[in-house]
């Protein structure tokens, strides 16, 4: 019998410790199931305030060179063609027999850099499938463990974001994002998409900085009736 393997680690581990989560094996992550409010009051809060939630545990897989278009073009089924900067695309990608590998977000930075965000549980198969099939004409790195992720949902999201940035939020359109911006004083990058039907971002940051991050949006979040949100709440949103 093989050997179990432990439960990975978000960066915000600690934080949710500290908000008295329930934790569960997700995937492999030990991740917030759900905070001592419960789950009807996450749901509750995200659909009529804001949602804070733990995504680090997703990969990011940037793709650098001149051929990176074409590259990603080959992996997804969507026109990455029709993207420019600061925009971002639902896809998925497939098999050459058309099974499909994961679906994802694929973001295009510049005409020679793109990033995809895959689901937590693939990253090492998809960045392996990337790898074997376009490999050869640009650049693949893996920067999961590098990179931190925060999502911030709600009809409040940016509202109670506004005061944390000089990002021009309102000129956001959904499924853009503006990279290089400040949010509370951390580098980070901020894109107008997430996946609980509300309005909303989603932060990126490095790492080391996502639980400084964490505790800033978890407080701006508070001020307006909004909560920290586990997994139960999301799967229902």
């Amino acid at each position: 019998m093989a050997p179990q393997v432990p439960a990975r680690k978000t960066p915000l581990f600690g934080a949710h410790q500290r908000l008295g989560a329930k934790l569960i094996d997700f995937g492999g992550w030990l991740m917030p199931v759900n905070y001592p409010a419960g789950i009807i009051e996450e749901l509750k809060a995200t659909r009529g305030a804001v949602g804070v939630f733990d995504v680090c545990h997703m990969g990011e897989i940037h793709f650098r060179g001149p051929r990176a278009a074409e590259a990603v073009q080959r992996l997804v089924t969507n026109n990455v063609g029709g993207m420019v900067d600061g925009r971002a695309l639902y896809a998925v990608a497939c098999h050459p027999d058309g099974g499909i590998v994961d679906d994802l977000i694929v973001y295009r930075v510049a005409s020679d850099h793109f990033f995809i965000v895959v689901n937590a549980s693939n990253i090492d198969k998809d960045y392996q499938h990337f790898i074997s099939n376009v490999g050869a004409i640009c650049q693949i790195s893996n920067e999961s463990d590098a990179t931190g992720l925060i999502a911030f949902q709600g009809p409040q999201a940016e509202a109670a974001l506004r005061g944390l940035t000089d990002a021009n939020l309102a000129a956001l359109r959904s499924f853009a994002f503006l990279p290089n911006q400040k949010v509370a004083g951390l580098p980070a990058w901020i894109a107008r998409t997430g996946y609980t039907g509300e309005d909303g971002f989603e932060i990126f940051c490095a790492s080391e900085k996502a639980p400084e991050l964490w505790d800033t949006l978890v407080e701006a979040a508070l001020a307006v009736c909004g909560k920290p949100v586990g997994l139960g709440a999301r799967d229902t949103l």
